[in-house]
């Protein structure tokens, strides 16, 4: 019965969350038409009300841990499901993501990733539209902002282990800016898929920036084995069983 219930309590919650994603979207898209900041504090205000209706609707309390950054900075992010971008999205003060072009078309989501600053990219050109990134953010066309990336490309379970692809080697190089890794205990809440969610305290931690300059193979072996450690002593916290 008690499963059932929070089962229950947990689809309401969804299903109200992305009422109000549209609703504030028809709110906000006219101020953000006007003014590109008001997209950015339609999103921050978007994921802080999930933070706020997750504590006490569902018993899910989230932290952010360390210094968050506000400079330009790639952030390369455990990814376990939707709650660590929420979380790492209200903190950051310019969030935004590389995406498939097609995703710019998208009623009300496209319009505001476009809005705050998201990249765009066709398969096999993502190194030319990180260029012109770069070029419009020196050339002060574009605010610095937190270009958020997943090293293992994919929301992982907790538990599961899944290898760090190259892929934000690649954009450490080409920007040529520091990494700050962040580590996460969300998935062992907030599930990749399905609706339950389960009471108790997510964590996103910003952990020390790797400095830019590093090569390749350096960088992807430091941003593994601190994510990698820190996420696990996060979800240990949680009460979850690791296994080393």
């Amino acid at each position: 019965m008690a499963y059932a219930w929070r089962w229950l309590r947990s689809l309401f919650f969804s299903f109200q969350i992305y009422l109000m994603m549209f609703l504030m979207a028809l709110f906000f898209t006219p101020l953000a038409i006007w003014k590109r900041d008001w997209a950015f504090r339609a999103i921050h205000t978007w994921c802080r009300y999930v933070r706020w209706t997750a504590a006490w609707m569902l018993g899910l309390k989230s932290e952010v841990r360390g210094e968050i950054p506000t400079d330009e900075v790639l952030i390369a992010a455990k990814h376990q499901s939707f709650f660590d971008i929420i979380l790492i999205v209200s903190v950051t003060p310019r969030p935004k993501f590389i995406m498939k072009k097609q995703l710019k078309w998208a009623p009300i989501l496209g319009y505001y990733a476009m809005r705050i600053g998201c990249v765009p990219v066709d398969r096999g050109k993502r190194g030319k539209a990180i260029a012109k990134m770069v070029e419009d953010v020196n050339s002060g066309r574009q605010e610095p902002g937190q270009l958020i990336i997943y090293p293992q490309g994919t929301r992982v379970a907790p538990g599961v282990k899944l290898p760090y692809k190259v892929g934000p080697a690649i954009l450490y190089e080409q920007t040529g800016s520091d990494c700050v890794p962040a580590a996460t205990n969300v998935g062992v809440f907030w599930p990749r898929h399905g609706v339950y969610r389960k009471p108790g305290l997510a964590v996103v931690e910003f952990l020390p920036r790797i400095p830019a300059g590093l090569d390749r193979d350096t960088f992807m072996k430091q941003l593994e084995e601190v994510v990698e450690t820190r996420s696990d002593a996060l979800m240990a916290e949680a009460g979850f069983p690791v296994t080393p």
